[in-house]
């Protein structure tokens, strides 16, 4: 999510200004943007964030200004056909439904306060929105609950106590679920950021951090150059972490949710890197480079009792098959891989590069 609307929300509350925070809570059929986008509408009409753009978000913010003076939460509904869609091409047959949640001066924001802290540690937890009160008896459209990921409430912003019915439906955050919905209950997870460790800060070290850090990777950076390895160079990293790459890496805290990368400048730094990222508990492991130099340095590996089942789960060579010749092209490649392997678990198989192992080369 987009921290500028929780800043942009916090400003218009110490301006004493109302403002509608307003969220797409469910999609059916082929629709612009999918459960989970969100914008805030200004009284001047001007927004943060987007639904989707073309009409239907006109239509919104249209009813969203009238909202704010009435100060009443609403569940909108829009049908992607000859009323909306029509002059953006968007006969799909496609249907949105938004929540419009109007904030006005006074008005505890204690939720939304809750739901800040909670992305910007990037600590997991679950929106889970009331979008059809008929089948939740004594709840009203509209209602939110914040939980976190045991499923303990941590706030609401509703009319009524948690319903039995939100835990009974509710998916654990670390399968990763998408935004879903279940007997009228709108789920929108916030999932875990994943950290990022890039060994190697040379140019494409640095374009991938800028890329990956955009789409919700912590980023650390590991480097034996302080001239190539500082915040100037990489303002998005979390953590840079200068010296020999064997120290750098030995005890680095490493677990199930951390991406690696190697991206050095060096054949030796990068089989240094690889020794030991190899049979670290990383979610992922992948090395830039020619299949000749990656072969060469498996094979070191291999002799220095390395398994064979260790090397066949690095991604080597990087980056998804997308014809790629500038470091922007490269670091494309790469954070596509990472995010097709965060959110899918794997690649697509027809445009993955096939590992050095895989081809028994």
């Amino acid at each position: 999510m987009n921290i500028t609307l929780f800043q942009g929300l916090q400003q218009a509350i110490q301006a004493n200004q109302p403002v509608a925070w307003t969220a797409l809570v469910e999609t059916r059929g082929s629709t612009p943007q999918k459960a989970g986008a969100m914008m805030l509408v200004y009284p001047d009409g001007s927004q943060t964030g987007t639904l989707g753009g073309g009409c239907v978000e006109a239509e919104v913010k249209r009813r969203a200004l009238r909202l704010l003076g009435e100060g009443q939460t609403e569940l909108l509904t829009f049908q992607l056909d000859d009323n909306y869609g029509w002059d953006d091409g968007l006969i799909c047959g496609g249907r949105m439904k938004m929540l419009v949640d109007p904030v006005r001066p006074g008005s505890d924001i204690t939720y939304f306060t809750q739901l800040q802290q909670l992305i910007s540690a990037g600590t997991p937890c679950t929106e889970a929105v009331v979008i059809d009160p008929e089948k939740i008896p004594g709840t009203r459209g509209g209602d939110r609950y914040l939980l976190g990921e045991s499923g303990t409430l941590l706030s609401a912003r509703a009319t009524s106590p948690l319903p039995d019915a939100v835990l009974a439906h509710l998916r654990h955050v670390k399968s990763r679920p998408r935004p879903y919905v279940e007997q009228g209950i709108s789920y929108l997870p916030y999932l875990e950021r994943c950290r990022l460790i890039i060994v190697g800060a040379g140019h494409v070290g640095q374009k991938v951090a800028s890329l990956a850090s955009e789409v919700d990777f912590d980023i650390w950076v590991v480097d034996d150059r302080e001239e190539y390895c500082n915040p100037e160079r990489l303002p998005q990293a979390k953590r840079l972490i200068v010296g020999p790459i064997d120290t750098a890496l030995s005890g680095l805290a490493i677990d199930s949710n951390t991406y690696c990368l190697i991206v050095t400048r060096g054949h030796n730094h990068d089989e240094e890197a690889l020794y030991h990222l190899a049979n670290s508990p990383a979610r992922y492991v992948g090395m830039i480079g020619s299949r000749r130099k990656i072969k060469l340095i498996f094979d070191d590996l291999l002799a220095e009792g390395i398994s064979r089942d260790v090397l066949s789960r690095v991604h080597a060579p990087l980056g998804l098959e997308i014809g790629s010749q500038t470091v922007p092209e490269i670091a494309i490649s790469i954070v596509a891989e990472l995010i097709a392997h965060r959110n899918l678990g794997a690649a697509p198989a027809h445009i993955r590069v096939p590992s050095v192992l895989e081809e028994g080369s």
